[in-house]
């Protein structure tokens, strides 16, 4: 539920419904406004009595949140998030791109593509060293040896890294490398992953399911959210379907819908959506137009040796020229992508050292 204070009321006020709320297992966020204070209550709603808080001191008015999403529903925080990591806003009026290979294969070859990505207009690099492959015989990724590698690259670009985490086991390991921690489309149900990035406090990347309806989705971002983790971010890699010239159907629909319903940002992954690069440009262009808050792209220096879906990643010079289409299509729907600020040198940025293991 939310319960709406007056204009009037005092910290104390806020404080005394903190605690009643508090006190009974729910958990609260409170949004401070020009006018008036709301405070979001999370929890089991059955153990307060709605009509006991509105008689409280201060208090406006108590009203009921629709949505099972509760934290995520635009009703419990009208206005959107905002995650701040490093220099990079995301969720804001710019919108932010990722964009790396899929796969860390070497440090050379990563921070040949870290500095083109960089160059080309990357705000975040992004790339997998643990992958969750469907053949049990493909390439599963070079573990901390491929964390290492990216907490070198940031090092050397200035840029946060956001890679893919598969196990609960592994999240306390994975946040000291990274600034992003993504959980992919095949985890979005897991729900002992969500709780463990939950309660990491580090920003979170959710993909949506191949299958996963909007609900689902926003649900599983509860998961994380009733933590008190509340630098989440959703991203749409598009849904099963019986189209079989793409890898998957990107739901540009979903983008909007999202926007609509919840608060929090949303990234569009055209590269998993089309599975192949020709028509990656399209659908990276369209989600900007939809409305998506970034997009996160893969891209390799020669995508026909790649260890992992070379067919969909875009060549450094291919990804630069659809970074400069995308800023017009911002501009057009009255966004920007910011040409990248992100300096290099290391004092100034306080660039998190590598860890010492």
């Amino acid at each position: 539920m939310i319960v709406v204070m007056k204009p009037a009321a005092t910290r104390e006020h806020i404080d005394a419904i903190i605690e009643r709320v508090e006190g009974v297992g729910c958990k609260t966020h409170v949004i401070v406004g020009e006018g008036r204070s709301v405070i979001g209550v999370i929890g089991d709603g059955r153990t307060l009595d709605r009509r006991q808080i509105g008689r409280m001191i201060g208090v406006e008015t108590v009203m009921p949140i629709s949505k099972p999403y509760k934290g995520a529903s635009r009703e419990f925080k009208p206005e959107n998030t905002v995650i701040q990591v490093g220099d990079v806003t995301i969720g804001g009026n710019d919108l932010v791109v990722m964009a790396g290979p899929c796969s860390v294969e070497g440090r050379t070859e990563l921070l040949e593509v870290a500095h083109a990505c960089r160059e080309a207009g990357a705000h975040i690099l992004r790339g997998g060293a643990y992958k969750p492959r469907s053949s049990p015989y493909s390439f599963q990724g070079l573990g901390e040896e491929g964390l290492r590698y990216l907490a070198e690259a940031r090092e050397a670009t200035g840029m946060p890294v956001i890679t893919e985490v598969m196990d609960p086991a592994l999240v306390p390991l994975v946040c000291e490398y990274a600034d992003i921690l993504q959980i992919g489309a095949r985890n979005m149900q897991n729900y002992t992953l969500l709780n463990a990035v939950g309660k990491s406090g580090h920003p979170v990347m959710l993909k949506r399911s191949f299958s996963g309806t909007t609900t689902e989705w926003l649900m599983s971002a509860e998961y994380i959210l009733s933590h008190g983790n509340n630098n989440v971010m959703l991203c749409e890699r598009g849904i099963r379907a019986n189209e079989t010239e793409t890898r998957n159907t990107f739901d540009i629909n979903a983008i909007p819908v999202v926007k609509h319903l919840s608060h929090l940002p949303i990234i569009a992954d055209p590269s998993h959506a089309t599975g192949r690069w020709e028509y990656v440009g399209a659908g990276a262009k369209a989600a900007v137009a939809a409305g998506a808050d970034g997009v996160i792209l893969e891209v390799h220096p020669q995508p026909d040796e790649a260890w992992s879906d070379g067919r969909q990643s875009l060549k450094p010079e291919r990804f630069a020229k659809l970074v400069k289409q995308m800023r017009a299509v911002a501009m057009a729907v009255e966004r920007d992508i910011p040409a990248n600020g992100v300096p290099v040198a290391l004092n100034g940025r306080g660039v998190r050292p590598l860890p010492v293991r």
